[in-house]
C-alpha cells in the first residue's frame, strides 16, 4: 500500500528532511511525499532542498516563503534581511528548479485529506476550486490568505496580528464550523511553529519548527502516524 507522507515546513533545512526520510524508510517507489509548504528560506539549505525534493517527485503545495522566493526570482521582489535562498538564484540549475516549484498548487486533495499550506476561509464554499490555476507571480487577497492566516473571524477577516494572539471575534482559523466540501476528511496544514504540532479529530498541523530549532515533523495518513527528528541547531530566530 502506498504511503502519503505530509511533512511540516522544511525551510531549507535539508539535512533534517534527510534524517526524517531515513528515519521513515521513505521509498519514492512506493511513498508519496507532500511537504505542506516553505520549503525553502531561514534555513541554511534551500537548493539541497530543492534538489532533493524534486528528484524524489514530491508533491506538496506553495507556502508564503516559496512564492517570496518565485516572485523575488521573476517578478522583480526584492530581497528581505534574513533570505537565505540566494544560492537557488545563483544556481546552474536555477530555472529548472524554479519551474519545478511554481508547478506546486495552492491546496491538493484527497477524498480523505485536504492539504494547505496556512489555512482556509470558513466562507470558502470549494477551496479547491478557488484556489487551483492561480498564477504564483501575481499577489491576491485569497492567495495571501491561504498561504499567512492564522486567525480570522466569521467572516474570514484576519487581524492586523497574530502575536499576541487577538481577542474576540478572531479565532484559530481550523476552529470555524467547515463548509460542506470539507466535512469528514483531515485538514493537514503548516505555517504556525509558534503554535507547533496540532493533533486533534480531523486536524494535522504540521509546523514544529526546525528552522526555529524545534523540529521537523512527518505525518504518515495511511498509519495516522506522526514522525518527527530534532533540528541539529537553530538557524533563525523565531519571528513571525
Amino acid at each position: 500500500m502506498q504511503r502519503r507522507i505530509f511533512i511540516g515546513d522544511i525551510q531549507g533545512c535539508r539535512e533534517e528532511l534527510e534524517l526524517l526520510l531515513e528515519r521513515l524508510r521513505f521509498d519514492p517507489a512506493k511513498d508519496a511525499l507532500e511537504p505542506t509548504g516553505d520549503l525553502v528560506n531561514r534555513g541554511p539549505d534551500s537548493l539541497g532542498t530543492l534538489r532533493l525534493l524534486s528528484r524524489l517527485g514530491a508533491g506538496g503545495v506553495l507556502g508564503n516563503h516559496d512564492l517570496h522566493l518565485l516572485r523575488a526570482a521573476r517578478a522583480g521582489r526584492a530581497l528581505r534581511h534574513g533570505d537565505t535562498f540566494g544560492d537557488v538564484l545563483a544556481a546552474a540549475d536555477s530555472k529548472e528548479l524554479l519551474d519545478w516549484l511554481a508547478a506546486r498548487p495552492f491546496t491538493r486533495s484527497w477524498s480523505d485529506v485536504f492539504l494547505v499550506h496556512a489555512g482556509v476561509s470558513p466562507l470558502w464554499k470549494d477551496p479547491g476550486h478557488l484556489l487551483a490555476n492561480r498564477d504564483p507571480l501575481r499577489a491576491d487577497d485569497e492567495l495571501d490568505f491561504a498561504t499567512r492566516v492564522r486567525f480570522c473571524d466569521a467572516s474570514g477577516v484576519r487581524p492586523a496580528r497574530d502575536d499576541p494572539p487577538p481577542a474576540a471575534p478572531f479565532r484559530p482559523w481550523f476552529e470555524w464550523p467547515r463548509v460542506p466540501e470539507l466535512q469528514g476528511r483531515t485538514l493537514v496544514f503548516g505555517h504556525w511553529a509558534m503554535r507547533g504540532l496540532v493533533i486533534a479529530p480531523g486536524l494535522r498541523g504540521l509546523d514544529s519548527g526546525c528552522v526555529w530549532g524545534g523540529a521537523l515533523s512527518a505525518w504518515i495518513a495511511e498509519e495516522d502516524r506522526v514522525v518527527s527528528v530534532p533540528a541539529l541547531r537553530t538557524y533563525a530566530a523565531f519571528k513571525d
